[in-house]
């Protein structure tokens, strides 16, 4: 391998002054270690905020971008396709399956969902896309809430057999106490993190009106909140 020393020496370039050209290398080869590193690194971290057919809403390092199928790349980003569940983006030539929430570091050498975020709506409330024995729902986020729950409508709408399997118990509504069925769901999923055999309830009726992810869930992961902002995590 050559030196500087020695590559001046093979150029041999007669009337220039050895240390200029030593000085305008060394300055060329910083130049250039410094474009290689911007383009490397030129996305940390991708939130997913907001999905739709067709276009989605991106964090990308602090810096709220919108993407429409077959976009141009932005940021080193290209939205291939999306629905309301879930969006594929393709990162440096790379596809991915991103769901609502999501939170990805970009390290391409090895990128992985690390956890889950979900942003408030203007009413204070988490809300996000999951679902239950595999079947879409959208959750409302409670760490009141005891256990995973939903109405018996939607408990049909998910196929959950829960007179046949549930046992018959009283919970308490802001309506007052009504009959409800105690039951295991197979499993509950909130975009990445999947846990099995979680206890659910399903209320006679139809409240709750939209299915409460409770502690049966959150009490298996590490929750926290700041401001708008709720990270779900699986505990280690």
């Amino acid at each position: 391998m050559y030196s500087i020393d020695n590559l001046l020496h093979v150029l041999n370039v007669s009337g220039l002054n050895i240390m200029t050209l030593k000085i305008q290398f060394i300055n060329a080869l910083i130049l250039i270690c410094c474009l290689f590193t911007i383009s490397v690194h030129a996305v940390d971290k991708i939130e997913v905020q907001a999905l739709m057919p067709g276009m989605v809403v991106l964090l990308i390092d602090n810096e709220r971008v919108t993407l429409k199928s077959n976009q141009a790349v932005k940021q080193g980003v290209k939205l291939i396709s999306s629905t309301t569940q879930s969006a594929v983006l393709e990162i440096n030539g790379e596809q991915k399956i991103f769901q609502m929430g999501s939170t990805v570091s970009t390290n391409f050498s090895q990128r992985e969902v690390i956890r889950e975020q979900i942003i408030s709506d203007d009413y204070g409330m988490f809300r996000a896309h999951g679902s239950i024995n595999g079947q879409s729902i959208k959750f409302l986020i409670d760490t009141g809430a005891s256990s995973v729950s939903m109405s018996s409508k939607q408990a049909r709408a998910l196929g959950i057999e829960y007179r046949l399997n549930g046992l018959p118990i009283k919970t308490s509504t802001a309506s007052g106490i009504a009959n409800a069925w105690a039951i295991n769901l197979d499993s509950v999923r909130l975009g990445t993190l999947v846990e099995k055999n979680v206890r659910g309830v399903v209320v006679d009726g139809d409240f709750p009106r939209q299915a409460l992810l409770g502690m049966t869930f959150l009490n298996r992961m590490k929750v926290d909140k700041e401001g708008n902002k709720m990270t779900i995590s699986k505990k280690q």
